[in-house]
C-alpha cells in the first residue's frame, strides 16, 4: 500500500503542481540542479514537515479529523498555499472513495486538506503514522522535483539521484513528524504561493 500511495502515477492530481518550484524558478531563486537541491530541503523540513506531522497525527488516532483541518489552516499562512492543499485533497477524497468504499469519509466534506486526508487514508491501509508521514514527504519531494526537472529541462537521471539523495532526510523529517505536531513555516515558500497565484498563464495549479 505505500508503493501505491508514493507512485506518481497515483490519480490524485499532484501532477499539476509544483509545490512553489515554478514560482521559484520564474524569480530566479532555483535555475540548476543544485538550487533544485536547496529548494526541495528547504520545502521538506518545514512546509513538509508541518503536513506529514498533521497526517502522522491523523493516522495513528492521536488527531481527529476536523481538529485536523484547523490545525492544518492555522499552520497555513498562505491562502494560496491553502487552496493547493485543498484542491489535491479532493483528489485524494476521490481515490479513497473508490478504494474503501465502506468507510465513512464525510468528515472530509466538503472540502478537506491534503494532510489531513493523507492521515485518514493511511490509518484505512493500516499504516503507522511514520510511514503516513514518509509517503507523504516522499511525494512531497519528488512531486516538486519532478516540476523542476520539466520547467528547467533538467537531465533526468541528475534529478533521481538527487531524490535517492534526499532520502535519509525524508526519513529524519517522517520519524520527527510522528512525535507530534510542527509548527513552523517558511515567508519565502508563502511568498512563492502568493506570486504564483496571480501569475499569468501558469504551467502549473501551485
Amino acid at each position: 500500500m505505500m508503493l501505491a500511495l508514493a507512485d506518481s502515477r497515483l490519480p490524485v492530481g499532484g501532477h499539476v503542481h509544483s509545490g512553489g518550484v515554478e514560482q521559484a524558478i520564474a524569480d530566479g531563486f532555483v535555475r540548476s540542479v543544485g538550487d533544485l537541491a536547496a529548494f526541495l530541503h528547504r520545502r521538506l523540513t518545514t512546509t513538509g514537515l508541518v503536513s506529514a506531522s498533521i497526517a502522522a497525527a491523523v493516522a495513528d488516532g492521536a488527531l481527529d479529523v476536523p481538529t485536523a483541518q484547523i490545525e492544518t489552516d492555522a499552520r497555513t499562512p498562505s491562502s494560496a498555499a491553502r487552496k493547493a492543499s485543498l484542491a489535491q485533497g479532493r483528489g485524494m477524497v476521490r481515490l479513497a472513495r473508490r478504494m474503501w468504499p465502506g468507510a465513512d469519509w464525510s468528515g472530509h466534506r466538503p472540502a478537506t486538506h491534503l494532510p489531513v486526508i493523507s492521515g485518514s487514508v493511511g490509518r484505512a491501509s493500516a499504516l503507522s503514522g511514520f510511514h503516513t508521514a514518509l509517503v507523504l514527504v516522499y511525494t512531497t519531494v519528488s512531486g516538486s522535483a519532478t516540476a523542476g526537472q520539466r520547467l528547467l529541462a533538467l537531465d533526468p537521471a541528475d534529478v533521481a539521484l538527487m531524490i535517492v539523495d534526499l532520502g535519509a532526510e525524508c526519513e529524519a523529517v517522517a520519524a520527527q513528524a510522528a512525535t507530534g505536531l510542527a509548527d513552523l513555516s517558511d515567508p519565502i515558500l508563502d511568498v512563492f504561493a502568493e506570486r504564483h497565484e496571480t501569475r499569468p498563464m501558469p504551467l502549473f495549479m501551485s
